[in-house]
């Protein structure tokens, strides 16, 4: 019994231990199965919460999945310690499993115990009190860097909620621009979100549990902020490619790669080099009503729907079905061309302000997404 209570507080300890370094410490995105399992956990457990609900009542549960993620990555990690320095204890010592988990306890948590003249435990208690003091440093040193990484990122969804709508929608930011006679501005939009998608695809795979934070409205979501960017790009590129700037094909590659460094980190399958003529899930009805509702707006495109179908095929399917899943996951907001989700309710279109100018008609949108 001894031998086996000591291996497994041995495995329990390196579980624990690859669990930290893996979260907290390597700057890389390495899956850790103990914070992948609790975030899988929480949040199953907050959509109890909200069983017949639409997305408001799942997005109140869910505001809450991150707080509890921290909360829940302390307490697993600290009590894995436990476990695993009160069976090293019982393995090592005549202690009973009371006092070996007593004695453990105390050490992890420097209540001041100490096993006395007895040496090899005494080694192990003073292991385990620089345990605690560590993983609850590491784990507060850990928020800094989380809270800049979302900061950064909420700036600029909210910056695109006056040029996409909210929910944000691809279609809506280039009928936008072209209302208003701002289309000129479309570049700088397209280098800021090249410029963030690569800070996203570093920092959310490095720290996977940004994908659990939400943005302070309901309506708003980083990921379909996202797709939304992309979308127009690939819009921009497939229906007028002569005036289409540059930044339209660096902000797609920046997009798609952060979507897969992404994907790798949660040990997502997706095809690494599809073909551009491989099928989609956006219908061309969805594509064909779009480009109704840009022309509408004043959008001049150089190719007519059926000829552009191809072009924006090729450059969604690049995005596309990383991007459907993630929404699912993260339960995000169900914007327009950003697939179904978990829960009950269709496609929510981005909220029209008023247009008072009297030369322009605003385009109608089109049917909701089923």
């Amino acid at each position: 019994m001894e031998w086996i209570s000591g291996v497994a507080g041995a495995l329990a300890l390196v579980v624990v231990l690859s669990s930290i370094l893996r979260t907290l410490v390597v700057p890389r995105g390495l899956h850790s199965a103990l914070v992948f399992r609790l975030w899988w956990v929480l949040r199953r457990t907050l959509r109890l919460t909200a069983p017949r609900g639409g997305y408001a009542a799942i997005d109140r549960a869910q505001t809450w999945l991150a707080p509890l993620m921290l909360i829940g990555m302390l307490a697993t990690w600290l009590c894995g310690a436990l476990l695993g320095f009160g069976l090293l204890l019982y393995a090592l010592s005549p202690l009973s499993w009371t006092t070996a988990f007593r004695e453990a306890g105390s050490s992890l948590f420097t209540l001041g115990f100490a096993s006395g003249s007895r040496l090899r435990l005494s080694a192990l208690d003073f292991v385990a009190a620089a345990t605690g003091p560590v993983l609850i440093a590491l784990q507060i040193a850990y928020l800094p860097t989380l809270y800049a990484a979302y900061n950064r990122r909420e700036l600029e969804v909210t910056l695109l909620q006056a040029r996409a709508g909210e929910p944000a929608w691809g279609p809506e930011i280039l009928a936008r621009q072209w209302l208003v006679d701002t289309e000129t501005a479309l570049p700088e939009l397209y280098r800021a979100w090249e410029r963030l998608a690569s800070d996203m695809g570093e920092s959310h795979s490095t720290y996977p549990i940004l994908l659990t934070f939400r943005s302070p409205r309901p309506h708003r979501s980083w990921l379909v902020g996202l797709i939304a960017v992309l979308d127009a790009a690939a819009l921009q590129l497939a229906l007028a490619p002569r005036h289409a700037p540059p930044e339209a094909r660096l902000v797609l590659r920046a997009g798609f790669t952060a979507l897969r460094d992404i994907a790798r980190a949660l040990r997502m399958p997706f095809d690494a080099d599809p073909s551009p003529d491989a099928p989609i899930r956006l219908t061309f009805d969805e594509f064909d009503a779009a480009v109704a509702m840009l022309e509408a707006a004043g959008f001049r495109a150089e190719r007519p729907s059926k000829e552009a179908w191809p072009h924006f095929q090729g450059w969604r399917v690049n995005y596309e079905a990383i991007a459907y899943e993630l929404c699912r996951r993260c339960d995000a907001v169900p914007a327009l061309w950003t697939g179904p989700r978990d829960f009950t309710g269709g496609a929510i279109p981005p909220a029209r302000p008023v247009d008072r100018r009297p030369d322009r008609r605003r385009p109608e949108l089109p049917p909701k997404e089923k």
